[in-house]
């Protein structure tokens, strides 16, 4: 891959991240507390929201640190080795959390009432989603894992 490539990759990460970060920060609690303060027969929810919330952004921060390994690992032109399973699996581990807290989090809402028509279709999208890009890492997990293979295989015929 071309180093071009991999820096402009790096400073998108590098800009969600901190993005990512100001909604941890800033974001998050300001809507919670608005939203509180508009719909007080929901106030009760605002910290579990706030820590879902937070949970959630920690899970897609994590996996882009994992690929911001995985860049570095391409850049060394190493992708191909055992490391690259540990940031891999640290995706996937990722995405089962953040599917779980999406969950979680709209049962919570189940059992309290508060779901219209709209969050329940995000929600089920968001498990939907989820479990879909875990089982397309699971897939490319496989995929590195067969190619890692054949390179040692190769390794050992020339």
């Amino acid at each position: 891959m071309q180093p071009r490539v991999i820096l402009a990759l790096r400073a998108l990460i590098a800009l969600m991240l901190a993005l990512l970060l100001t909604a941890q920060v800033a974001a998050v609690p300001y809507v919670a507390a608005g939203f509180a303060e508009r719909y007080p027969e929901f106030a009760a929810l605002r910290v579990p929201a706030v820590v879902a919330a937070v949970l959630l952004i920690a899970c897609v921060e994590a996996t882009f640190l994992c690929v911001w390994q995985l860049l570095s690992l391409v850049s060394r032109d190493a992708i191909f080795s055992r490391a690259a399973f540990r940031w891999v699996d640290g995706i996937r581990i990722c995405l089962v959390a953040a599917t779980a807290i999406v969950a979680i989090a709209f049962g919570l809402l189940l059992a309290v009432g508060a779901t219209t028509p709209s969050i329940s279709l995000l929600a089920v999208f968001g498990v939907v989603v989820g479990c879909g890009l875990c089982l397309l890492v699971v897939v490319m997990r496989g995929l590195l894992e067969k190619a890692l293979r054949l390179e040692e295989d190769l390794a050992e015929v020339v």
